[in-house]
């Protein structure tokens, strides 16, 4: 069987008005990665294709493991399916004042734990989405974004034609992947999600369609191996282990 490695992109610019770049801990995490992955090489082979989704933090996130893994990395190919939903416009429909960005800013500052008020209030805010209660205000559903993440990743597993292949995302793919697995309920997809650590890595193991002893065809198999493996982080430096 072939290996899916999912890998939640390092961290990004929490608090900053672009929050889509990582930060210097995210670079060093994805660096930190890319080390570990050659070092997994001399075990197994490598990734023979690396697709991402359209941000700018899946990509240098790559950018990053490459840096570590030296040499040999494949290239990223972009697939927008893997794109993370947006958090901007769910955390907006919930706090609309928060559109004025100096105004979110002001409230986390005023607030003794900025991270965990914002924390709360996007676990807030991706409920409301989730709910079904208010699809008309979002330009994409929950379920249409469940929908677009695994067909993306059938079109990626189409493609790799049994491969390993690597999937630079976010932390909502990865979670509805892991959904559609282990057939979980949407609440405990969105719990799932708030404790995927940045550059962990979830497996999965693939094959396509075989053809059995009656000369019938059985259906792909595709089981989860990993989840949210960051032992690589805790290894090299355990204050590299973040999760927003």
């Amino acid at each position: 069987m072939a290996t899916i490695y999912l890998v939640r992109h390092g961290q990004a610019s929490f608090g900053a008005e672009d929050y889509d770049r990582l930060s210097q801990i995210g670079w060093q995490q994805g660096r930190v990665l890319g080390r570990a992955l050659r070092c997994l090489q001399a075990a197994t082979a490598k990734p023979q294709l690396v697709f991402g989704g359209t941000l700018r933090r899946h990509r240098e996130t790559v950018e990053a493991m490459a840096s570590g893994f030296g040499d040999g990395l494949p290239a990223m190919q972009v697939a927008s399916g893997f794109d993370e939903f947006d958090h901007v416009a769910l955390i907006h429909r919930h706090r609309p004042q928060w559109q004025d960005h100096s105004v979110m800013a002001r409230d986390l500052a005023a607030s003794a734990a900025p991270a965990k008020m914002f924390q709360v209030e996007f676990v807030a805010a991706v409920q409301r989405w989730a709910s079904g209660c208010f699809d008309h205000e979002y330009a994409e559903s929950w379920p249409g974004f469940k929908a677009r993440v695994l067909a993306a990743l059938d079109e990626a597993v189409s493609y790799a034609a049994g491969s390993d292949l690597l999937v630079a995302t976010s932390g909502g793919p990865i979670a509805v992947i892991v959904q559609a697995l282990l057939d979980l309920s949407d609440e405990r997809t969105l719990d799932l999600n708030s404790m995927i650590a940045n550059t962990s890595v979830t497996r999965v193991l693939y094959s396509g369609r075989r053809r059995c002893s009656s000369g019938c065809q059985s259906g792909r198999r595709r089981s989860l191996a990993v989840f949210n493996n960051y032992s690589h982080l805790e290894a090299e430096d355990p204050a590299l282990v973040t999760f927003r």
